[in-house]
């Protein structure tokens, strides 16, 4: 891809772990003067025997808020950020940092603010290694509660800050919460990060580099060797996302649709891979297969209640959801028929519940039976080629029967792009393989 105009780039953990990983990410980025405003998370492992930065935050937070000897650990993240340090032979120290963090700690850390550090050091050591501007995440993503930012307010200061800096280092994760205090987003936020800084810039493109070279079209641990989608559009990226796919954080999908921007996965150790695109919408003619993409979750129960003339009871449905709404539980699925109806909710969310959960339901409509199904998989088969194409249903169904997997459920959305099938847990990873082989082998 030439001539995109303004670029944004994020780099996980894995991607920023050493000093070597920091010189092939410096590459990539100078190899584009387009690449200006970078995010990063903070160093993920470098080996099987270390552990995640963040993980040593966390637990750094938690001897020191039971005021139990927390340096050990900060010793050790501190050992870490050095190492990349003098790897990368730049004169540059975070001694002053440390300080603060260790007042921080003695005083009784706020836990946002200690976990956030990663992400700020990290971003602090690029920023100086590029020789380029380091814009901190504080002040400028603004949050008005938890994982949810002031949107107008936060684009309107990050592009101020942001839009005459020749190049930038951001760190991920993190803003301001309304108290003024450090507040950080759910675990990989920094992939949200990144699409808010693009959103803010108006950039043309917003890459998001890790260590695959795209989105794979199954699981591998359920498919060997799965093919990579080339592109997809944003309303597939959803679905998958939500039922299990996790080569980018679920939220950061929003605020570049909201944008129309497209994202770019990129492996930084294979940087001449173009991975995967998503798009607004893909162009016509570019899928190969019906399919885009199998995704899928276990550890789902359903709750299906029986009665006769069903559908002719006025508020039947509302009834049985009104008693899932007493104990704050939302539901996943509703397939129902004439006399049938279905609620697939969390297995772990009703553990505890199901006695009291059928008595409210017999009490609520009389319902002739009540039966809770647990160990269920549900999984999405999701594609934009699937649209007005007849025979995909039966075909999934064949493919099934031919493995004797029974199926429990059936829902396909409005939008025709995505049919759930639920099967027992047992059977979940030859379902995955039987329908992937039926559409793209």
């Amino acid at each position: 891809m030439t001539d995109i105009g303004i670029k944004v780039c994020k780099f996980g953990g894995s991607s920023l772990a050493t000093s070597a990983d920091f010189k092939v990410v410096a590459d990539i980025i100078k190899s584009d003067e387009e690449r200006r405003y970078i995010v990063v998370s903070a160093p993920g492992k470098s080996n099987n025997n270390e552990e995640k930065v963040t993980d040593l935050l966390i637990k750094c937070y938690d001897l020191a808020s039971k005021k139990q000897d927390y340096r050990v650990v900060l010793d050790e993240i501190k050992a870490r950020f050095k190492e990349i340090i003098d790897g990368l032979e730049i004169n540059f120290d975070l001694d002053t940092e440390f300080e603060l963090i260790d007042e921080k700690c003695s005083d009784g850390p706020g836990k946002d603010y200690l976990v956030s550090r990663g992400e700020y050091l990290n971003a602090r050591i690029l920023a100086s290694y590029l020789a380029c501007s380091f814009v901190d995440s504080e002040g400028r993503l603004m949050f008005l509660k938890k994982d949810v930012l002031d949107d107008e307010l936060t684009d309107s200061i990050l592009f101020e800050d942001l839009s005459e800096l020749k190049r930038a280092v951001i760190p991920g994760f993190y803003g301001t919460g309304p108290d003024g205090n450090v507040m950080t987003f759910s675990r990989g936020g920094s992939d949200i990060t990144g699409a808010i800084v693009s959103r803010a810039v108006h950039a043309d493109m917003y890459e998001n580099w890790t260590d695959v070279s795209g989105m794979l079209m199954v699981d591998p641990k359920c498919v060997e060797n799965p093919k990579t989608i080339s592109m997809i559009s944003y309303s597939e990226l959803r679905e998958l996302t939500y039922m299990g796919a996790t080569v980018l954080h679920e939220d950061a999908v929003f605020p570049a649709r909201q944008a129309k921007l497209p994202i770019n996965i990129r492996n930084t150790r294979f940087p001449d891979d173009q991975g995967t695109v998503i798009l607004p919408k893909v162009p016509a003619g570019v899928p190969k297969h019906i399919i885009t993409g199998i995704a899928g979750k276990k550890g789902f129960a359903s709750i299906t209640i029986e009665k006769n003339r069903m559908n002719a009871e006025l508020g039947f449905g509302r009834k049985v959801l009104s008693v899932l709404e007493e104990i704050n539980l939302s539901f996943e699925h509703i397939p129902t028929g004439i006399d049938t109806m279905s609620v697939f909710v969390n297995k772990s969310a009703i553990v505890g519940k199901e006695d009291y959960i059928k008595e409210r339901i017999q009490k609520e409509v009389d319902p002739d039976e009540i039966v809770i199904y647990e160990n269920i998989a549900l999984i999405a088969v999701v594609g934009r080629g699937m649209v007005n194409r007849p025979g995909v249903a039966g075909r999934i169904f064949t493919a099934l029967a031919n493995e004797r997997i029974t199926v429990k459920m059936i829902d396909q959305g409005s939008s025709c792009i995505n049919i759930i099938i639920g099967v027992e847990e047992e059977n979940y990873e030859k379902a995955v393989r039987a329908i992937y082989n039926e559409f793209v082998k």
